[in-house]
């Protein structure tokens, strides 16, 4: 049971130490003391090592002493993490950096990055015997919940607000969530379901709240690390949106150095829109978060609330890294972008890490010189709508020769 290996739960606002139990928010600091899944690492490396690994199913659940899991129980039968990453020569080109790299989370069993954080969650629910789920979401969390929670058979309900993408609902559907629409932004769901939770006796899946999540986030760190061992990038960057993924990426591959399978750290770069920059904000005026209203085409990580700030934060402190905001306009330039120099499609809060790199390297944050990695989070199906705005329309006339002649002439393929 790999759930030995963790010592202890710590708030990240008062420090207090609490039992690895079904908990999710600091008795002291309520709501917003989010807690901190912490490890007996001594313990930890006397298992996972390097001939282990190598004798594992290529899944996130390789990590197993680092997951906060019960692994006597059955797992879902989905193929979960080890996503692919690719040396994206072309792309780094346009971006403007030597070496450009990207981590292609949209391969996940729903297409999304989410998946890592919605497989725990599940264990977590199935281990303390619930008898639903539940999370809110701009979509991807949600359809990524609906998901897993169809592999282990358990019923869940998601709240999603009134703007969420049509493919994200249709995800929701064929999965066999209960979907409650709320008429609102996102914080609004995010409310009526936490109110939900708290009479109905449901668990809350969403990581604003609950620690063990962020732990399945930070495999995306451990197989980064574990992928490029010797060759670790300058720096690695993740979108940030409510903040608990920027803070799990950096958890894994800083775990992964403390236990020797990497050399060096990475720095980390987050990246939100510029119509919803609370966390850069805070970050760059060394305060603490001020909400705001959200309006950005990259609805997975339009969250004017963050609730999980202060750990994307400390991952950018610790790392010496930093977060940058980019428009929509830009977004959806990185979306064509990355798709035709390096055939990777992402949807638009994925595309936003390739552009935040780009604004980087402009800004003189990224040296042309240093190695980057790009995490695409989402894939593009995601949201059909922005990738059809953003490639063009086809091509339309009868079968017939001239005409396509004229065509083609006039688009200078011939």
């Amino acid at each position: 049971m790999a759930i030995q290996h963790i010592s202890q739960l710590r708030c990240v606002i008062c420090g207090t130490m609490y039992p690895a139990d079904n908990r999710y928010t600091c008795d002291k600091c309520g709501v917003t003391g989010i807690l901190e899944v912490e490890y007996d690492y001594e313990k930890v490396a006397k298992t996972l090592t390097r001939h282990a690994l190598a004798q594992r199913p290529w899944t996130h659940w390789r990590y197993e002493e680092l997951l906060p899991v019960d692994f006597s129980l059955p797992l879902p039968a989905l193929h979960i993490g080890y996503t692919p990453v690719y040396h994206a020569e072309r792309l780094g080109e346009w971006v403007g950096v030597r070496d450009f790299s990207i981590k292609d989370d949209g391969r996940n069993p729903s297409a999304s990055f989410k998946d890592r954080a919605s497989s725990v969650g599940v264990m977590k629910a199935t281990e303390y015997h619930a008898k639903t789920i539940a999370a809110a979401s701009t979509g991807n969390a949600a359809s990524s919940l609906a998901c897993f929670a169809a592999a282990v058979g358990l019923p869940s309900v998601i709240f999603v607000p009134e703007k969420a993408p049509e493919p994200k609902i249709a995800q929701l559907l064929v999965f066999g969530a209960t979907v409650i629409k709320v008429k609102g932004t996102y914080d609004a769901a995010y409310d009526f379901c936490m109110d939900a939770c708290a009479k109905y006796g449901w668990y809350n899946r969403n990581c604003a709240i609950n620690s063990y999540l962020v732990e399945g986030k930070k495999t995306c760190g451990l197989e980064i690390a574990e992928q490029f061992a010797d060759m670790m990038p300058d720096w690695v960057c993740v979108s940030v949106g409510d903040g608990c993924t920027i803070a799990g990426v950096w958890k894994g591959v800083r775990e992964m150095f403390h236990l020797g399978f990497i050399k060096k750290l990475p720095r980390m770069l987050g990246v939100q829109a510029s119509g919803c920059k609370p966390v850069a904000d805070a970050f760059h005026a060394d305060k603490d978060v001020v909400p705001v209203d959200g309006v950005t085409r990259a609805d997975s990580i339009n969250c004017g609330t963050p609730r999980n700030w202060r750990k994307a934060v400390h991952a950018l402190r610790e790392s010496r890294g930093e977060i940058v905001a980019v428009s929509d306009a830009e977004i959806m330039e990185a979306m064509n972008k990355t798709a035709r120099l390096s055939a990777v499609f992402g949807e638009p809060s994925g595309a936003a890490s390739v552009a935040g790199v780009k604004r980087a390297i402009a800004d003189g944050i990224i040296k042309k010189d240093e190695s980057v990695c790009a995490v695409i989070t989402g894939n593009g199906l995601k949201d059909v709508k922005a990738a059809i705005e953003t490639a063009g329309t086809p091509i339309n006339i009868p079968a017939d020769l001239t005409a396509l002649d004229e065509e083609l002439k006039k688009r200078k393929v011939l």
